[in-house]
């Protein structure tokens, strides 16, 4: 028969096995094939093996008929039998048809394509591995076979492949990457077993240097430490655990700044496992890789500023977000204040020091070592600090009404610290700042408040804010007019004396013109909010005075003050307009400035212009 001619050297009666329904008599058509093809290999017959090899795959393997297909897998796991070690010379013809039974609609039939290509890779062993991207696809859709026999079959072929890949030295990791970022995103649980079991796999091999591609893969291992399954969970858990270690024992080697916007999402995570593992990453990578992560402030403070409020139910959250927080402020020096646009890449040196074991340990802060950013000579990295992000941040914080108090706190801190070591580019912001500073002084909370007015004298005091806004040819003196003051229409009914009064005199210390555009509009708002003025009058106004040696005059009934009169907004009080503890007189401030050392010359000068400001109202 012309059939029979074209499927020689297979004899007639193997062929007809092969099509058999019974799995027996397909076992025995195997044998044969088996036997066919070793005698072919004592022979040097290799057109005769690639040709039984083409048969197989042609004629049974991919065949519309299910028995033929059936027949077709167990003799091409004959032909690799017979074939021994010589099986790598035929791997793509023997893999190929094999992988395309994966697909079968045949329960069954995809059984058998695991059987055989289990004996395959048995035989032909390390040889595989240049086809192990093809054969881990093909294992990454049975491992969520719905028929539990399949799925054992590629259990069993599952681990044979782990065996190969741990002994073996020569796995090409840069291919299978991006076949694992792809798979890793699978929402099927059996296949996200599959992914992490690799995984761990991968990472046990010290051939294999996984760490390398981790960026390629965080984003997928949190989402599965999302998963539903416990089981998936701890082993997530665990494979993330074993890579943090890595990091802290190879820090030089490892990709921080590609990782960090992966963390800064998963730090806002919805689901507490993965908020806080994201979180002690976080926390470590600050303190390991140090300014490098300077450059994502504005997302990690986005992540972490929430943190700060969560209560004792997420204390643990609380606790890594405080340690993130206070790290990555202290990556902040005063070199970021460079004036020069070309030097705000900063050289920075810095040697990672190694980190103690242990994955989820909340209690650890190795922040306050001191040694965490020491030089080294072998690692240069430019970084630059992006102040307008972190400013934005801080200020929508400040403005939201639903921040918490321990948020607003850390907000505040932080603009207090920006202040203080990049006070030219902070106060670039200041007039965008300033009308949540003020309204932050009617908060609940005293703490608030106190941390608020931190920040509003360190604005006030700071020589950089007097270089802000003002020409060359401008004087020390602070002129009202130099900013948009908020005065009432009626100052513009002071005499030239009265304006003279407003001038600082050689005596009088010179406070930059945000303290006077402070004080206008402290006392302004006074006079729109009564009960801010009767509820925080005294405690605002009350600190700066006691520290100035005048706690033992008490404040008078708040309704005398001018400010606060509804009845009579037109009503000029004679001096002094303000409370003796708040506003001494100017000669008695003159004639104790020769006890500076005793007395914060900040706080003579938050009286003194508290008075003139007052004057102008």
């Amino acid at each position: 028969m012309s059939a029979e001619r074209d499927l020689s050297p297979l004899a007639p009666g193997v062929v007809r096995a092969l099509n058999d329904k019974l799995y027996e008599k397909r076992k025995v058509a195997a044998l044969e094939i088996e036997k066919l093809v070793r005698e072919f290999v004592a022979q040097a017959k290799t057109s005769q093996i690639k040709h039984v090899i083409q048969i197989l795959s042609q004629e049974f393997a991919l065949s519309l008929h299910p028995h033929s297909r059936k027949g077709g897998l167990i003799g091409l796991a004959a032909c690799s039998i017979a074939l021994g070690k010589d099986s790598g010379l035929y791997l793509k013809e023997l893999i190929e048809p094999v992988l395309t039974c994966f697909n079968d609609a045949d329960s069954r039939l995809r059984y058998y394509a695991c059987e055989a290509l289990y004996n395959i890779v048995k035989v032909a062993r390390g040889s595989v591995l240049p086809h192990f991207d093809v054969l881990f696809d093909g294992l990454s859709r049975l491992a969520a076979d719905p028929d539990p026999n399949v799925k054992s079959g590629s259990e069993l072929l599952d681990r044979l492949l782990k065996d190969i890949v741990t002994e073996s030295n020569q796995f090409d990791l840069v291919s299978f990457i991006p076949l694992l970022r792809e798979r890793i995103y699978s929402n099927n649980q059996y296949a996200r077993q599959f992914i992490i079991s690799w995984i761990l796999v991968l990472e046990s091999v010290p051939d294999i240097n996984l760490l390398d591609y981790l960026p390629e893969i965080l984003d997928g291992l949190f989402q599965i430490l999302g998963d539903n399954n416990k089981e998936i969970r701890k082993m997530c858990e665990m494979a993330l655990g074993e890579f943090l270690k890595e990091i802290k024992k190879n820090p030089s080697s490892v990709k921080f700044a590609e990782m960090a916007n992966i963390l800064v999402i998963h730090c806002q995570a919805a689901d507490d496992l993965i908020q806080l593992t994201a979180m002690c990453w976080m926390r470590e990578f600050i303190q390991l890789a140090g300014r490098v992560m300077l450059p994502y402030s504005s997302g990690i403070l986005t992540a972490v500023l929430p943190c700060l409020s969560y209560d004792d139910r997420k204390k643990n959250i609380k606790q890594v977000a405080n340690v993130c927080n206070q790290s990555l402020m202290k990556l902040v020096i005063p070199e970021d204040d460079e004036m020069d646009e070309a030097r705000q890449l900063t050289t920075i040196l810095a040697e990672p020091t190694s980190a103690s074991s242990g994955f989820l340990d909340v209690s650890s802060d190795s922040s306050f070592s001191g040694s965490v950013f020491t030089a080294s000579s072998c690692e240069r990295t430019q970084v630059t600090l992006n102040l307008d992000g972190i400013v934005q941040v801080l200020d929508c914080h400040l403005h939201d009404t639903s921040t918490g108090m321990m948020t607003r706190i850390a907000v505040l801190k932080w603009l207090y610290h920006l202040y203080i070591k990049t006070p030219r580019k902070m106060f670039r912001h200041t007039d965008s700042l300033l009308p949540n500073l003020l309204r932050t002084l009617s908060d609940e909370s005293d703490e608030v408040i106190l941390k608020d007015l931190e920040v509003l004298a360190e604005i006030a005091s700071s020589p950089a804010g007097q270089t802000e806004g003002r020409g060359a040819s401008d004087s020390s003196d602070v002129q009202p007019n130099l900013v948009e003051l908020q005065v009432p229409d009626r100052a513009g009914q002071l005499s030239s004396s009265g304006m003279k009064g407003l001038e600082c005199s050689p005596s009088t210390p010179t406070m930059n013109s945000y303290f006077h555009k402070f004080m206008i509009n402290l006392l302004k708002r006074f006079s729109s909010e009564r009960k801010l003025l009767e509820a925080r009058g005294p405690f605002i106004i009350r600190p700066p005075a006691a520290d100035a040696g005048c706690e033992e005059e008490p404040l008078p009934d708040q309704s005398s003050l001018w400010f606060a009169d509804a009845a009579a907004p037109e009503q000029r009080l004679p001096a002094p307009l303000t409370p003796p503890a708040v506003c001494a007189q100017p000669r008695a401030l003159a004639d104790g400035q020769h006890q500076s050392n005793h007395r914060p010359q900040g706080d003579i000068r938050v009286q003194h212009q508290l008075h003139r400001a007052a004057a102008t109202l």
